[in-house]
Formats: C-alpha cells, structure tokens, sequence
C-alpha cells in the first residue's frame, strides 16, 4: 500500500514580519522548512519588506496588507501551490484592514485569518462580531460540504476557562466577553472542530502572552490562535500542536499535519 502523504501548515502572528525578521525569522523558517507559513500582524506594505523576506528560497509570497501603514495584514508563504488565491472575503470594511487570505486547493480550502481585536471599545467589539459573521457567512455559503476547510489565525478570543490562565480576572475583557466566546460556540455549531482540543484536553497550553508584564516567563498566557477545521475533513488531520519555545513575538506558531 502506498504511504500517504501529508503536508504541514504553520500559523504565527508575528506581531510585525520586519520585527520577526530582526529577532531570527528566516532562520527559523529556513530550519522548520513549512510546506505552508501563514503570518497574522505583518504590519507591513510589500514596498516595506525587504528582498529576502519576500524571495525565501523555494516559497511563493502572498501578501493582503491592510491600507493603513504599520497595521493588521496577513501574508502567506507556500511551497505547495493553490489552485487559486483569494485576498479578503468581498467586503472593504473588513478588507482595507487585510485580513484574511484564501488558498484554494482541489479537495480543501486553506483560511488564514487576523480576527480583529475587540479591547477598543464596544464598536470594535461589534466590528469583531460582525467580521466572524461575514468570514463564515461566505464560507458556508461558496465551500462548505463542497471542500474541505480550514480555518486558522489569531481568532483574539479565548474559548473556555481551560484556555486561559486568569479566566475569572478576564471575564469583563474583550477576548474573553461572554459574546465573543459565545461566537466560538457558533462556529463550532456550525460544524467545525477546534482540532487542538481533539488531542489535548488540559490545561496550560497558551499561544499569547502579554509582553509588559514578561507573562510568557510565568506562562499566563491565552490559547487565542487556532485551527478550526469543517467535520467532514477533521479525519484528515493527522497532528497538530502549539510551539511555546518559539520566540520573536508575543504569540508562538501553531502548526498542523494535514494527510492528502
């Protein structure tokens, strides 16, 4: 019988590719070698990257950044390459602030996505809400039960108690509201699988933590990066996990083996 084959798929909100780049980005690229590398938080216009971030040897570069300068974007190196590339789900709202990139394989869609942050206030936690409902509206509506799909990125909310160190102090704060967790339910509800927690069930396992406070050095931290994955092709991810060690940023990559 023939082996299968799989590919890996990394997520990382680098909370700036040029800052990344500075604290050994390419090295660690160049030594895990993703067939997939999406990053959330590039900050960053393409006339601001430099040469050897965007011609990594052997890996094709797929930047939608947002309009404003130093802010939001997502950027994806692949070495396998997608049918088709989609920047942004249709809407300039959400759009101008570059947030999401889709690539298209034959059986299965990849999502990379930079949820936005709610801690601004009452719009933005709205503008959140609005944005997951307009993420999943386009993506049930063109792909699901049609292709498989994954969806991955900083999602800005934490789901459970589990999934946070301090959830009681965090329950009036935006990432941990009642309504945003509540839209971690719905999505869920609407048939995608937290694969995270398919293989691991405890406690203490973080993807964020607050630089000020050197929170990372006690580990309290959030769980806020994931990869949601439709039901109907959950069976096809072999492992996943999360890369504490990783440094460079105030959050680590999350990566995911995905069998063909």
């Amino acid at each position: 019988m023939a082996q299968k084959k799989s590919i890996n798929i990394y997520s990382w909100n680098v909370n700036g590719l040029r800052a990344a780049h500075r604290k050994g980005f390419l090295d660690w690229v160049n030594k895990t070698k993703p067939d997939v590398l999406f990053l959330q938080e590039v900050k960053a216009l393409p006339e601001q990257l430099p040469a050897e971030l965007i011609n990594i040897k052997s890996y094709d570069f797929h930047l939608h950044a947002a309009k404003r300068k130093g802010y939001s974007g997502v950027a994806a190196y692949t070495r396998v390459k997608p049918e088709k590339i989609i920047y942004g789900i249709g809407n300039d709202e959400f759009d101008d602030e570059g947030r999401a990139i889709f690539l298209e394989f034959r059986d299965f869609i990849l999502v990379n996505c930079y949820f936005p942050n709610g801690g601004r206030g009452p719009e933005r936690v709205k503008y959140k809400l609005d944005f997951y409902d307009e993420l999943f509206f386009f993506l049930q509506k063109k792909y699901y039960g049609r292709k498989g799909i994954i969806v991955t990125g900083d999602y800005n909310t934490a789901h459970k108690e589990i999934d946070l160190a301090r959830p009681k102090e965090n329950v009036m704060n935006s990432g941990f509201l009642p309504e945003e967790r509540a839209w971690i339910d719905n999505i869920i509800n609407l048939g995608y699988t937290d694969v995270f927690r398919k293989f691991y069930d405890g406690p203490g396992h973080y993807t964020y933590w607050d630089q000020v406070t050197r929170a990372r050095e006690r580990n309290v931290g959030w769980r806020i990066d994931y990869f949601m994955v439709s039901n109907d092709f959950v069976n096809r991810v072999k492992s996943t996990g999360i890369l504490p060690d990783v440094q460079g940023s105030d959050h680590c990559p999350i990566y995911l083996e995905l069998i063909l």
